[in-house]
């Protein structure tokens, strides 16, 4: 795994960059979840994002159901308007996590690689 840098993971998945010397743009993000590869830019994470919080937001959780933590009845939307996926409520908050945190590293990487150019 020496072709990675792994942004962020948990249990549901990880967000990784390929190093320089990968054939493979080290500037996007890949991220792996749900047996599922999606390579994007910063920008296109940061709408995914919005994209979660939005859905999250305007859901309707069927509190009597007895299956609404496995009932795949959430279809999440993505930047790439011709891919959607079918989701459980768990699964759209496990992604809402792995892409608020790969945000979180992203950005707290930038500040401190800032931070250390100022020092010089």
């Amino acid at each position: 795994m020496d072709d990675i840098n792994t942004i962020y993971y948990n249990e549901f998945g990880i967000a990784f960059q390929w190093t320089k010397n990968s054939e493979k743009d080290s500037k996007k993000i890949q991220l792996v979840f749900k047996d599922t590869g999606v390579y994007v830019t910063k920008n296109e994470l940061e709408l995914f994002s919005i994209i979660i919080e939005n859905t999250l937001d305007s859901l309707c959780v069927c509190d009597g159901c007895q299956h609404k933590d496995s009932c795949k009845s959430y279809l999440l939307q993505t930047p790439f308007g011709q891919i959607s996926f079918a989701m459980t409520l768990k699964e759209l908050k496990d992604v809402e996590d792995l892409i608020t945190g790969t945000i979180f590293q992203l950005r707290l990487d930038n500040m401190l690689e800032n931070q250390s150019i100022d020092l010089n």
